[in-house]
């Protein structure tokens, strides 16, 4: 069953596309046709690989865009947009609003709402959220075909760095030559070696399309996939246990990860530290629960059952199937990613006319919103010539767990390492939300760290907001953060009263003075 908001967009797509049009964005491979040149071949048609390509279209170019989705070991595939539109950024967080609507009804009776008891049901949630990302996979084709690129539904590798083999799921072949390539492909979820998890656990490519419910679930990893998806399915009701092997959000201020595993943890999401899976079976036939059997850090063993087991234990790019073994393209032999950068261009590769974006980039941001300003600037820079580079530095970030955090600049241990304990300030304060206060809610987490140096006016270096709505709040600092701000600016600001936001430009207190960040009402 589809979604009105699909249905419109599909007969909006049907009306758009006019009959034998289709074939521009649904390319037909055929090994009897000839080769065809472009002006550019981007391979992969995430957010990245789309923004470019579209864009060097807008500038008259000739442009093929080439992606296939390789399904799941559990079977799932999508359509064309890559990790966040399908996989990733829209349906996590559209999941993550069910789950704070289900707290919001519980505050409302504190409010004075007279609301009678509710039931969530996630099979009407998976047909929204499922819904909505097949209309934008439309979108994305219509976007295509107003723009006139050609879309290949279709894996590509390299002959050479001026040709590329395309091939259709039928194995159909086609050779695509241009003297500018754009590697997108991102990556997708690895499974560590461990007996049965290929067989019987799923990744973040399936959580966002199983159409019923996954149960009592045990999500494995402590990355910042791994907190949000049980922090979503704790908030829909469910069962959820999370098993970290060493640490929480390995890449992020500690401090701060270990506040967003407290608040998840007192609020119902169950925690395994210092473990590691051993084995999955499912003893009972296809349709019983699963065994999950474990070690902790002093090598006691233990297993318990579950209905769903979800591994979020990182990502690997999809390098492999592109043959850069016939290009000059370098890869990192550990990570699998491509190396940038070369010739003062952060996207060029070795090869002098093969780009890389995204994920797939070494030593990158891996995030959606970087991947996309990288495309449209390289797509400026070979076709309109601009000189503007990407500026990976200062960028801004959030994890939706259920108390949501968002961030810029470097964690306090960072700042540590490159300045020295001695030449950092570091401002702290947790706080109450007045939305808090009448429902009687926990804010016991909610928490603001601003690091600075101590010369001066106090420059920036790093800002950490765990609370509601992290994400709008972080994105207004950010821009003063990428200006150049300092404390002294931070603290002359007036706040807008009564909101969690001032709590940052009304924080006093530091580390090095030994007093307690003691709890703030707005």
């Amino acid at each position: 069953m589809y979604s009105p908001l699909l249905r419109k967009n599909y007969q909006h797509f049907k009306s758009l596309i006019k009959g034998n049009s289709c074939t521009v964005i649904f390319r037909k491979l055929s090994s009897q046709e000839q080769s065809q040149v472009y002006d550019l071949v981007v391979v992969g048609g995430g957010s990245g690989g789309l923004s470019c390509a579209k864009a060097a279209a807008g500038f008259g170019k000739k442009v093929a865009v080439l992606d296939f989705v390789r399904p799941s070991a559990q079977g799932t595939k999508w359509g064309l947009g890559g990790t966040c539109v399908n996989v990733g950024c829209i349906p996590k967080k559209l999941m993550h609003q069910a789950a704070l609507l289900g707290q919001s009804i519980k505050d409302a009776r504190r409010f004075g709402w007279n609301i009678p008891e509710v039931n969530f049901s996630w099979e009407e949630m998976a047909v929204g959220v499922q819904g909505y990302v097949r209309s934008l996979n439309w979108n994305h084709r219509v976007q295509l075909k107003d723009k006139n690129v050609d879309y290949f539904n279709a894996k590509g590798s390299f002959v050479d760095d001026n040709t590329l083999e395309a091939v259709d799921a039928k194995g159909q072949k086609q050779i695509l030559k241009s003297n500018k390539f754009v590697i997108a492909v991102g990556g997708r979820p690895h499974f560590p070696d461990v007996p049965g998890v290929v067989e019987h656990a799923i990744s973040s490519d399936d959580v966002f399309w199983l159409k019923n419910s996954p149960g009592k679930t045990l999500v494995v990893g402590a990355s910042y996939v791994a907190l949000e998806c049980a922090g979503f399915l704790t908030g829909v009701g469910l069962d959820t246990t999370v098993m970290i092997r060493s640490m929480p959000l390995r890449a992020f201020d500690q401090e701060m990860a270990q506040l967003v595993c407290n608040h998840m943890e007192k609020h119902g999401t169950k925690f395994l530290r210092k473990c590691h899976p051993l084995q999955i079976d499912r003893p009972n036939g296809p349709s019983g629960p699963l065994t999950v059997k474990y070690r902790n850090h002093q090598g006691k063993e233990f297993s318990d059952t579950y209905d769903t087991v979800l591994m979020a234990t990182g990502r690997r790019p999809e390098t492999q199937t592109l043959q850069l073994q016939n290009t000059s393209v370098q890869v990192d032999q550990s990570s699998g990613k491509i190396l940038g950068g070369f010739d003062g261009d952060g996207e060029k590769t070795s090869a002098a006319n093969i780009y890389a974006i995204g994920d797939v980039l070494q030593d990158r941001p891996e995030l959606t919103p970087v991947a996309i300003k990288a495309g449209k600037l390289l797509a400026n820079r070979l076709f309109d010539g601009s000189k503007l580079q990407m500026d990976y530095d200062k960028v801004g970030t959030a994890v939706f767990t259920p108390l949501e955090y968002g961030c810029v600049g470097i964690s306090e241990e960072a700042a540590i390492h490159r300045f020295g304990e001695d030449n950092i300030e570091v401002y702290h304060s947790f706080y109450k939300p007045l939305e808090y206060t009448i429902p009687e809610r926990d804010a016991s987490q909610c928490f603001i760290k601003v690091i600075c140096m101590r010369e001066g006016a106090g420059k920036l270096v790093g800002i950490h907001y765990l609370g509601p709505n992290a994400g709008e709040v972080i994105q207004g600092f950010v821009t003063a953060f990428r200006a150049g701000a300092s404390m002294t600016t931070v603290m002359r600001t007036v706040g807008i009263h009564p909101t969690c936001a001032e709590e940052l430009v009304k924080i006093n207190i530091t580390k090095r003075s030994g007093l307690s960040p003691l709890v703030t009402a707005c």
